[in-house]
């Protein structure tokens, strides 16, 4: 035991022979980048199907481009598409507003309410959307006149149904009803997929329910709901195509109208499928921004 302050003598460091070598022997290495045979055969493959494809669509006459060109844009079409937009809007407006109530009736403590919200999505989830536009065009043939006044007991107001219910308010009706089904489901799992414990620490605080769910659930589930919402949305608008069985002049039915008058039956499906596209990207890009806003607090 040494007796003055002096720090201990240490022993010479001994040089690291074999780390050096090693490092060494690593300098030397020469790098070969990985090479992927496979993917660039695969590339090439995709390629030439792909400039196939777009030499038949310039050089096969049987698209017409100009027979399309002539059709896209004139009148009948142009109001096609605002008709479809019409039915797409008002689908969507009516369907979610109704699948917010029954996404809230299904988390309710209620037994009853969440027994009659799981009926009415099970009852229209199963029921073809076709059958369901054709029931509520046929209302009338059920109920001659609607009334309105004590239930089980006389009546103050009725309405003609024949008159009520027309062709257009019967696909908007049922496009709503049927979204709806799909809606309460889309919002019932981004509620469920907000944290327990931050409506825990909202209600300590004190904060009143529905504040609670404006400002602290919703804001945080709009992230789990928008992606499939969207997809509900382009799916609808797509979807309209159907209520051409009610002779409605949305544009898949007007697109059959005018080439079953000239027998020009390609270039107009492509007249229609190139508004389908625009339009359904113009959605798309909406989502994005819509996305990115509801993203700000998750996104870095």
């Amino acid at each position: 035991m040494s007796l003055t302050s002096d720090p201990p003598v240490r022993p010479p460091a001994v040089p690291d022979v074999a780390g050096r070598h090693a490092a060494d022997d690593h300098a030397a290495l020469e790098v070969v980048p990985v090479r992927h045979p496979w993917r660039w055969v695969a590339v090439a493959a995709t390629a030439v199907l792909l400039a196939q494809f777009l030499n038949g669509l310039i050089t096969n006459p049987g698209w017409e481009w100009g027979v399309f060109a002539r059709f896209v844009t004139t009148e009948t079409i142009l109001h096609a598409v605002w008709v479809t937009l019409q039915l797409t809007f008002y689908g969507t407006v009516t369907g979610f507003a109704l699948g917010i109530v029954l996404a809230f009736m299904r988390l309710s403590d209620s037994p009853f309410l969440r027994a009659v919200s799981y009926a009415y999505i099970w009852a229209f989830r199963s029921i073809p959307l076709i059958v369901q536009l054709l029931f509520w065009f046929n209302l009338a043939y059920l109920y001659k006149e609607l009334q309105f006044g004590i239930p089980f007991g006389p009546g103050f107001v009725s309405f003609d149904t024949m008159n009520l219910v027309g062709a257009m308010s019967a696909a908007v009706l049922g496009l709503a009803l049927h979204q709806a089904a799909y809606a309460a489901e889309i919002v019932r799992g981004g509620v469920l997929a907000v944290d327990g414990g931050q409506l825990e620490a909202a209600a300590a605080l004190g904060i009143p329910r529905l504040r609670q769910l404006r400002r602290i659930v919703l804001p945080q589930a709009m992230r789990s709901i928008l992606p499939n919402a969207a997809n509900e949305i382009i799916s609808l608008f797509k979807g309209t195509s159907i209520v051409s069985v009610m002779a409605i002049g949305e544009l898949f039915y007007q697109v059959q109208v005018v080439y079953g008058r000239n027998g020009r039956v390609v270039p107009l499906l492509m007249a229609a499928t190139v508004w389908y596209i625009l339009l359904t990207t113009v959605l798309s890009v909406l989502q994005h921004y819509v996305e990115r806003h509801y993203a700000k607090g998750a996104v870095r």
